[in-house]
């Protein structure tokens, strides 16, 4: 084991730099445990809550431009889970009992190979899917695309950053030629004086990216967009800024108010929409009916504070700097595409994007969420974010990869219509899941479990036996963060090293090995690796050209410490900028792209139980915790982590718990014709007394998306997880753990 490694956080994009050190280089007054625990859970920096004394490693944040040397809980108590003794240490095969028992890593190749032909024979090789993640490293998943298309033969895969950057993404193509979550380094937001984030809760969800939000803060222009009053909206108290605070799925109508006042006061930046857009007199148009009173009539928000918002995003523009940022609170509904390009052409109309001060970005969620969809593990791209329909990068790919152009797939499926073909006789019969949890993280969990349930063969790779791997026929132990090297692409698009810190336990592989292995036994054409390094010298030629160019980028200029920000071609000195002088369409021009809410009810879907017909439904929004991550897979095994948030909470308003005869800590069922869950109530005046607030971090009866809808925005194949139309009242939860296990039983 090494006596000191730098590398990054394993869990947000944020990618916060820490050092990895044994004990021995630890001295006492750097102990795990020794800070004390912040008193508030909106603290910008949070101290350790102390990672267990055993662990073989210590964590120190170590200064960087995001983190600055602070990290959060989860980052601070990560190490935790390198000794936890539930970690997978050899392949588990499910016997016909159900039960997971050990077996050779040669017997669990052989098997893997022969699930492959005999799936390939039988229904053709569409029905091998892969679904990945947005944690794998650039290699894995550039690896995990290729070896889907030609070791596999499929063209189904994709991954869980469907479930989280797919709209913001979709609206950043289709606005300027190029998706980049920040287009700018994090530290230019510390200069603005205006700050519009809508739907993005940073304070719990990224704690050291509060810093970045003090200058707007300071100035009283910071302004928060949220259904809740969110630890992020509560900094803009005190003359910090403002909250806006509309009804849930109706963010697109505020957006579409508040350009109306940027255009009808004079105060959009004419001479930028001149000379570097098109389509503005289309957007004009399309904004024409949202004046403020009626947009207050459609979102709650008070037309003064729309007028407000906009006059201070122009005058932040025009003095000392203005930026909007979008989050999943925004994107992850049907339209979340057309809510991105309605926040895009605000920003666009006041000259933001491209200049030297102010900007317009979006907030990566996943560790490697950035990188994840660039290299290939998406439904419809190639590496470096080529289009797998457009001739020429198919051609470039068969080149690098040495095949017939003829044998790499065309398009597959996003994720949401890959999950529901699990076990149809059409759809995947035998599935590969890589860094993803979907039993937890899927919308309508109750039927993707069912669908896992009914493939021939399912194989997951994790560490942990999580919901999804307690599914599988068979688990494959795979290497952790700290045991791996690697690269990762964090939220402002910087690549980064990941440095293994110490040796994997006995009989755990990486997954590269993995690939390369099965790539050998299924006679796969072309090479497949298992070093990191040679695999990311492949990925530099497979992404020259692209849109997302690593070419000019290798480990000895990573390990150097020098910035790298894609694009980064071969020659140059990367884009930490970009935008400054075109945009990547044809023409260097941005595109307006005219939106507006389109007349449909957002629950079309929901019904309500037989014995709840009769009560009033509300609106349910699910998002994260501060001490848990993703699916919690990873975050419910650290002890402190558990203490802190052990269980799901349903905050509600008082009112609306009173009329229900609810009271704080009461268990309660919410419920609609999807499925029910059951967790205590946390009654606060947080949030709008229509509106309920769920973490989607926890598994069975507390899973928030046993409740959410499988419709997706048609343009991104983003889910519908922020407007699930429920009902709510006093519940037994054991009543419904009965309830549960009959419906796992069937």
């Amino acid at each position: 084991m090494t006596k000191s490694a730098d590398t990054h956080c394993p869990y947000c994009a944020l990618q916060c730099a820490m050092t990895l050190k044994s004990p021995a280089a630890l001295t006492p007054a750097t102990q795990p445990g020794s800070e004390p625990v912040p008193a508030t859970a909106s603290a910008a920096l949070e101290a350790p809550l102390g990672a267990p004394l055993e662990a073989p490693l210590a964590v120190s944040g170590r200064d960087f431009p995001t983190n600055r040397g602070g990290l959060c809980r989860k980052g601070w108590t990560s190490a935790s889970l390198l000794t936890h003794p539930g970690r997978v240490t050899e392949p588990l095969l499910k016997d016909a009992d159900g039960v997971h028992r050990p077996v050779s890593w040669d017997k669990a190749l052989e098997l893997i190979t022969a699930a492959v032909k005999d799936t390939r024979s039988r229904h053709g090789a569409d029905a091998v899917g892969v679904f990945g993640g947005g944690g794998l490293t650039n290699e894995k998943a550039y690896q995990l695309g290729k070896f889907a298309r030609l070791a596999l033969g499929t063209s189904r895969i994709d991954y869980n950053g469907r479930f989280c950057m797919s709209s913001a993404a979709a609206a950043g193509m289709r606005a300027f030629g190029l998706d980049r979550g920040l287009p700018f380094p994090l530290e230019d937001l510390d200069a603005a004086s205006t700050i519009l984030m809508l739907g993005s809760n940073v304070a719990e969800t990224m704690p050291p990216f509060v810093q970045h939000l003090q200058g707007a803060r300071h100035a009283g222009g910071l302004i928060v967009v949220d259904p809740r009053r969110s630890a992020t909206a509560a900094f803009t108290t005190d003359g910090g800024g403002l909250h806006l605070q509309p009804l849930p799925g109706t963010d697109l109508a505020l957006l579409l108010g508040i350009s109306h006042v940027v255009i009808h006061e004079g105060l959009a930046d004419s001479g930028y929409v001149a000379e570097r857009t098109t389509g503005y007199d289309a957007v004009v148009r399309s904004v024409a009916s949202f004046w403020p009173e009626r947009v207050q009539s459609l979102t709650g928000v008070p037309a003064g504070l729309i007028r407000d918002t906009a006059r201070r995003l122009a005058d932040g523009a025009r003095q000392g700097g203005s930026y909007i940022l979008t989050g999943r609170g925004v994107e992850q509904h049907v339209d979340g595409t057309d809510t991105a390009t309605a926040a895009i052409n605000l920003s666009l109309l006041l000259g933001l994007p491209g200049s030297a001060r102010s900007g317009y970005g979006t907030l990566t969620g996943q560790g490697n969420g950035q990188g994840g969809r660039e290299h290939g593990q998406k439904a419809d791209q190639l590496p470096g974010y080529r289009k797998i329909t457009d001739p020429a990068a198919r051609a470039h790919m068969a080149r690098v990869w040495g095949v017939p152009e003829a044998l790499i797939p065309g398009p597959g499926v996003p994720a949401v219509e890959l999950l529901k073909s699990l076990g149809q006789p059409d759809g995947v019969r035998c599935l590969f899941v890589h860094g993803a949890n979907v039993a937890v993280s899927a919308p309508d969990a109750n039927t993707v479990i069912k669908g896992l349930r009914s493939l021939d063969f399912l194989v997951v790779c994790d560490f942990f036996i999580s919901e999804t791997a307690a599914e599988a026929d068979l688990i494959l132990p795979v290497t952790q963060w700290a045991e791996e090297e690697g690269t990762l692409t964090n939220l402002e698009g910087r690549v980064l090293r990941r440095r293994r810190a110490l040796a994997p336990p006995p009989g755990v592989r990486t997954e590269l090995w993995i690939m390369t292995r099965l790539a050998e036994a299924l006679e796969a054409p072309s090479t497949f690796s298992e070093d990191p390094e040679t695999v990311f010298e492949e990925l530099r030629l497979a992404s020259e050209g692209g849109l997302a160019d690593y070419s000019g980028i290798d480990y000895a200029m990573l390990d150097r410490g020098e910035a790298a920000y894609w694009p980064y071609p071969s020659g140059s000195t990367g884009t930490p900028r970009l935008f400054l002088d075109s945009f990547a369409h044809a023409d260097g021009r941005a595109v307006f792209t005219a939106v507006t809410p389109r007349r449909r009810s957002p629950y079309a879907a929901d019904t309500a139980p037989a014995a709840d017909r009769a009560g009033t439904p509300m609106t349910l929004i699910t998002g994260r915790l501060m001490e848990h991550y993703q699916s919690g897979a990873q975050t419910r095994r650290v002890a402190a982590l558990a203490e802190a948030q052990p269980e799901a909470r349903l905050q509600i308003h008082p009112a609306a718990a009173a009329a229900q005869g609810i009271a704080a800590g009461d268990f309660v069922s919410i419920s609609n014709g999807r499925g029910e869950v059951s967790c205590r109530a946390e009654l606060s005046t947080d949030i709008r007394p229509e509106t309920v607030f769920l973490p989607f971090h926890f598994p069975e009866l507390e899973s928030a998306n046993r409740l959410t809808e499988a419709a997706t925005d048609p343009i991104s194949g983003m889910p519908e997880f922020k407007t699930s139309k429920v009902w709510v009242r006093p519940g037994s939860a054991v009543l419904l753990a009965a309830d549960f296990q009959k419906e796992g039983a069937s």
